[in-house]
């Protein structure tokens, strides 16, 4: 029976060896980590214009860029809790999105929230940047 310890050891060592190289990379595979390709690349925001705490006046326009979004409708924006009207023109295969600051934020600092939902949690993202707002 002494003999048999160290075989078993040294089985048991390679075995959990083998299921770590195969598990490790578990759940970083672009296709959500199943079969049937149901998965999805997290959207990215970026290019945010004017930049962040830029001097804008009220009313002012911003605009952002949304990489791997599937419908401009998972797209919204608030101002200080405020939804703002967005217009978005795909640009293959980004969607360059506009809107503008509400004009009753004045005198102000206030972040663009940036929200793009999906029906799974690993498929949203949320972003966003600081403008100042001016008098009129």
């Amino acid at each position: 029976m002494k003999t048999m310890l160290p075989i078993l050891f040294v089985l048991f060592a390679v075995g959990a060896a083998d299921a770590t190289e195969h598990h490790s990379g578990h759940g970083a595979v672009t296709g959500g980590g199943g079969a049937g390709g149901g998965g999805c690349m997290k959207p990215h925001l970026t290019k945010f214009l004017p930049a962040h705490l830029e001097t804008v006046v009220p009313g002012a326009g911003f605009s952002f860029i949304a990489l791997n979004v599937n419908k401009p409708e998972q797209i919204s924006v608030t101002v200080k809790t405020i939804p703002v009207a967005l217009t978005t023109e795909f640009k293959d295969p980004y969607y360059l999105v506009k809107g503008k600051l509400p004009e009753s934020l004045v005198n102000t600092v206030a972040r663009i929230n940036i929200k793009v939902s999906a029906k799974s949690p690993h498929c949203e993202a949320e972003n966003g940047w600081l403008l100042k707002i001016a008098d009129k």
